[in-house]
């Protein structure tokens, strides 16, 4: 009885659906729109961020966000404080250090200042030519965040 219950469950749980997010880089993100051009959304967050680290756990383990993600944009899960040099459209962006253990990206503050300040968490939107068309700093629950979806969508 408990092997049927655990097949049961198993088939139950691959059978509704459950994917997870697709997460590229910014160089995939670089190849993939040379085959589809696709408006792009970086997560700009840190591991230390509280509101960075809910919406991790809440919007982006939300089904519908993550199936809309999937489908009809390029996603990109960027720590800020990324220590690797990263390419993209064309441009080397490096770690910059400002004290000891501490810094961040050149690219997250390419994408992510606003009002001369980063914020996390940010949500930066780029069109298919990779130009910046929304910037977001702060926590978006999973509702919001699909009202944010739906908007891009249109």
């Amino acid at each position: 009885m408990k092997k049927l219950f655990i097949i049961f469950f198993f088939f139950g749980i691959t059978s509704t659906g459950f994917c997870q997010l697709k997460s590229s880089t910014f160089e995939e993100v670089d190849s993939l729109q040379q085959i589809q051009k696709r408006k792009i959304i970086v997560f700009i967050h840190t591991d230390w961020c509280q509101f960075c680290q809910r919406m991790k756990t809440t919007t982006f383990k939300n089904q519908e966000i993550i199936e809309k993600l999937n489908s009809n944009f390029y996603f990109i899960d960027f720590n800020a404080e990324e220590k690797r040099d990263i390419t993209f459209n064309n441009q080397i962006f490096k770690y910059k250090p400002s004290g000891n253990y501490v810094g961040v990206h050149e690219l997250a503050l390419q994408l992510g200042t606003i009002n001369n300040q980063i914020v996390y968490p940010v949500l930066c939107v780029l069109n298919e030519q990779k130009e910046i068309i929304l910037q977001y700093n702060n926590y978006l629950s999973p509702k919001n965040f699909k009202l944010l979806l739906e908007k891009l969508e249109e």
